[in-house]
């Protein structure tokens, strides 16, 4: 987990405390955005001390939400293809991103109000989501399992139709048909198929 700069590393049990509340608020936010804080304390099995300096306010708390969910995702790029094959690498990589797809729109009026007031933060970019895509684009590319010439931007806008599919549903067969109809349009064209 990324610290702030100036602040020393957490120690083990208060890392375990800190991703628990997290775990819990994305579950529960999901639910309902107005879910009284003391809620999910209570069920990460924290005290309202241990949780308040953690997340001082809710604002900080779905943006923790949000920038911890993203890298995980951006972690896993790296993990998936020292252990994976390239081209399933980024195949497993697109279903970790339709899960954060899910998790965004679900906490989606979260996000909003802990963004929209005049002197709140700014939601965090997409960088680090696009250069891991292109990580595991190359990766493909040179190992001859994805046609060449594909960029992040291209893979992203591919897959953009994720955002149109309701996370409260049954979403996970039409969002595994959808990644699999990309994947395979990724794969046409590759030297080594």
């Amino acid at each position: 987990m990324e610290r702030k700069k100036g602040t020393s590393p957490l120690r083990s049990d208060a890392e375990r405390n800190r991703r628990r509340i997290l775990e819990v608020a994305l579950a529960e936010l999901t639910r309902a955005v107005d879910t009284p804080l003391s809620v999910i304390a209570k069920k990460a099995g924290v005290g309202q001390g241990t949780f308040y300096r953690n997340f001082p306010s809710r604002e900080a708390l779905v943006l923790e939400i949000y920038r911890f969910e993203m890298q995980q995702l951006v972690d896993s790029a790296a993990e998936l293809l020292e252990a994976r094959e390239p081209d399933r690498a980024l195949r497993e990589w697109m279903d970790r991103f339709a899960r954060f797809a899910m998790a965004k729109a679900g906490l989606a009026d979260a996000i909003r109000q802990a963004t929209s007031g005049p002197d709140q933060p700014a939601k965090p970019g997409y960088a680090a989501v696009t250069d891991a895509a292109e990580l595991l684009l190359r990766a493909g590319e040179e190992a001859g399992t994805i046609r060449p010439g594909v960029t992040s931007d291209d893979l992203l806008l591919a897959i953009a139709g994720l955002w149109q599919i309701d996370p409260r549903g049954d979403w996970q067969p039409r969002v595994a048909r959808l990644l699999d109809f990309v994947m395979d349009g990724l794969r046409v064209g590759a030297p080594g198929r």
